[in-house]
């Protein structure tokens, strides 16, 4: 049975209502009259979507009544949800004349929004593209959207949307393969140096440049066609429906010329000088997007001087590192040596007085780099550092300092951007916390050694009882042999031989012993509310676990959050998974101050992608907070309750375990709904923190 239509005075009273019209001065009854006309399900439609936009901005709404009734009977509802949501995007990121641009060009987003329909987009998918490249071998690169596609061997830039396909599917291909081959221009070294040589002899370089990308980009598929077999075949899928018969027979030969494993982009550069002025370039591949040696090699010149620096210094610290506790202090050697038969191993054979030395990974890292830019590791790069050998300032990151995000109009920049939930118009505000990580300043004073004295038993028993952690054997049940009878499981099997069902094999235990394989964040509160006693259990909590923790193996890290506002989201970083407890780590832990508010949401991103990098069987990100989602802005309440579940549920998508300690006596009202059941521990005295953290970790990870 059909519900009957909201009365005129009904709509303008829910109207007044989303419109704030005390303070917005609208008059609504013309509206109302408007939507009075209408069915129930399209009267109700129209007013969530007016509750929802003016939740981000009043006229936004205002002018969307004005704009979507005509459209009802001729538009699809999901293209009005669509276009809605655009445009509170749009808002988001230029304001509201630019929004208001939107919604009056309504015809204009129809026309488009098929390609978005059925598109890849660099918003859905960057994320997704990211872990992928990261996975695959050569520098790690970033990604970012822009009008052109290409490398600067740091980055690689690329469209909004794909979309010359009629499938998401297909498009989500189709944009993973020019992400592919822009990382094979990097991979692969179609950047050599001599490439700068070549157009620079030439008069007309703008071709010659042309038909060494045409040559190169043919190399280029033979590798991933040897790295990526199975996207190649999609590659070839697409290429086949998009560009049939791009090569004529000249085009084939050279492709299977330059086939081979040993041809590098030299042989694309001799080939090009050969053939200019007597072969055109085929077409543009569809997956190849433009190449920008100027833009390149701008970028190789810092990176080239920055990591021969870095690999000396990295050697000098392996030296030395060698040498602790040596009455006389070996010399360390580092030669060059390509090992033709695999391109992944890391070429470089370090020893100590003739000893042979396993190559840190930093150093098989920055090895690797310099690779791709020289073709081989010259041998300059390969004498460790000396004093005065090089200026400190030439290593450090050139960052803009985080204290000065209000002072200019940069804001976003050198930041990390994350979606953000908006549970009032049920979507995410694109890229709307700037995120910065910032070092603890380590503070060298008594802390830590008060702590170790004040919980010296407590230390000691935590030790041993995770040195057992490590070393226990697990009961397997329900095994095929074993040491004993599984009772349980014979029970089952009787009852169903009886029944006349097979009897289970399974019907034994046996002791076995697991390696563990867990890494772990802890995300620490430093908000404002955190000062006084609360700041030091947190900190004493921290030392407990790390002393703990080092018994027991298991790879930690350790970030604290607060910020102020969105703009001004930050991480501070007190341990990472690479660095060791040390005396730093620990005057870290005793500098850890209270700063501003509690801004959850963002944390919880940036700290899983800081877990999806590790490669574990185990993660888990544990929170030690003493309250409540809550900031300067609007994030609170609700708001900052339903984003920091939405990180949540994101983070339990790529496999992350989370888990709350806090000691908020309020929290049993809001920690259910965001964590759920068994997923967070509610602590009613703060002098219990540092005597309860532990304990729930071993029980987190036994």
């Amino acid at each position: 049975m059909k519900q009957p239509a909201l009365s005129e005075k009904k709509i303008i009273r829910l109207l007044d209502d989303y419109l704030d019209v005390e303070f917005s001065f609208l008059k609504t009854e013309q509206h109302a009259h408007t939507l009075a006309d209408l069915v129930h399900a399209e009267q109700i439609y129209l007013l969530d979507w007016v509750k929802h936009i003016a939740s981000t901005n009043i006229q936004l709404a205002w002018q969307f009544i004005e704009q979507a009734v005509p459209l009802l009977d001729n538009m699809d509802r999901k293209i009005i949800a669509n276009w809605a949501l655009h445009a509170m995007d749009v808002y988001d990121q230029s304001g509201l004349h630019s929004a208001l641009a939107v919604i009056r060009d309504v015809h204009n987003f129809i026309q488009t929004s098929h390609e978005r329909r059925i598109g890849a987009s660099f918003t859905e998918h960057s994320n997704i593209l990211l872990h992928f490249i990261h996975g695959l071998s050569g520098r790690k690169l970033e990604l970012k959207e822009a009008e052109e596609i290409f490398t600067d061997t740091e980055t690689l830039y690329l469209p909004s949307v794909v979309a010359s396909l009629n499938q998401p599917q297909k498009n989500f291909i189709f944009y993973k393969s020019i992400v592919v081959m822009l990382w094979a221009q990097v991979r692969f070294s179609s950047f050599p140096l001599s490439l700068m040589e070549y157009l620079d002899q030439h008069p007309e370089p703008e071709k010659f440049l042309a038909l060494y990308h045409a040559l190169e980009t043919l190399r280029l598929q033979a590798c991933i066609q040897r790295e990526l077999p199975g996207l190649y075949r999609r590659m070839q899928d697409i290429q086949q429906q998009l560009e049939p018969g791009r090569l004529d027979f000249h085009w084939q030969q050279l492709a299977h010329e330059l086939a081979p494993a040993d041809k590098s982009a030299d042989d694309s550069l001799r080939l090009a000088q050969d053939k200019l002025g007597k072969l055109s370039p085929p077409a543009t591949s569809c997956f190849q997007g433009t190449l920008k040696p100027e833009t390149v090699f701008t970028i190789m010149s810092q990176r080239m001087e920055k990591e021969k620096l870095l690999l000396r210094v990295a050697l000098a610290e392996l030296e030395k590192e060698l040498n602790q506790n040596k009455d006389k202090p070996g010399k360390l050697e580092a030669k060059y040596q390509p090992d033709p038969e695999s391109a992944e191993n890391t070429p470089i054979d370090i020893s100590l007085d003739d000893q042979p030395i396993a190559p840190p990974d930093g150093i098989k890292t920055l090895a690797s780099s310099i690779m791709l830019d020289f073709g081989d590791i010259p041998d300059e790069h390969l004498v460790a550092a000396g004093p005065g050998d090089y200026d400190p300032a030439l290593l450090e990151e050139k960052e803009l300092d985080p204290d000065d995000v209000w002072k200019g109009p940069y804001h976003e920049e050198g930041a990390s951007l994350y979606n953000e939930w908006d549970f009032r118009r049920q979507n995410y505000r694109k890229n709307w916390c700037a995120v910065r990580e910032k070092t603890i300043d380590p503070v060298y004073d008594d802390f830590v050694d008060l702590t170790l004295n004040k919980y010296s038993g407590l230390i000691k028993h935590l030790r041993k009882t995770f040195e057992a952690m490590r070393d226990e054997d697990k009961l397997l049940k329900r095994q095929s042999d074993g040491d004993s009878v599984d009772i349980d499981a014979l029970v089952e099997a009787l009852a169903d031989a009886r029944d006349g069902s097979e009897m289970s094999d399974r019907l034994f235990t046996r002791m076995h012993r697991t390696e563990r394989n867990i890494a772990v964040v802890f995300m620490v509160d430093m908000s404002g509310s955190t000062k006084g006693w609360i700041n030091e259990a947190e900190r004493e909590s921290l030392i407990l676990l790390c002393e703990a923790l080092e018994s027991l193996g298991d790879r930690y890290a350790i970030y604290g959050f607060s910020g102020m506002a969105r703009k001004r989201c930050e991480i501070y970083r007190i341990k990472e998974f690479s660095e060791r407890y040390n005396a730093e780590i620990k005057a870290r832990i005793s500098g850890i101050e209270a700063k501003d508010y509690t801004r959850m949401g963002f944390a919880i991103r940036h700290l899983t992608q800081k877990l999806i990098e590790v490669d574990a069987r185990t993660r888990i990100l544990i929170t030690l907070s003493d309250g409540k989602p809550d900031d300067y802005d609007s994030y609170r309440g609700e708001y900052g309750i339903e984003d920091t579940r939405r990180a949540l549920i994101e983070a339990r998508r790529d496999g992350i375990h989370p888990y709350c300690i806090t000691i908020d006596e309020e929290a049993r009202d809001y920690l259910l709904h965001m964590y759920g059941p068994a997923a967070f521990t509610v602590i009613d005295k703060v002098h219990q923190l540092p005597l309860k953290v532990s304990d729930i970790y071993r029980r987190l990870t036994v």
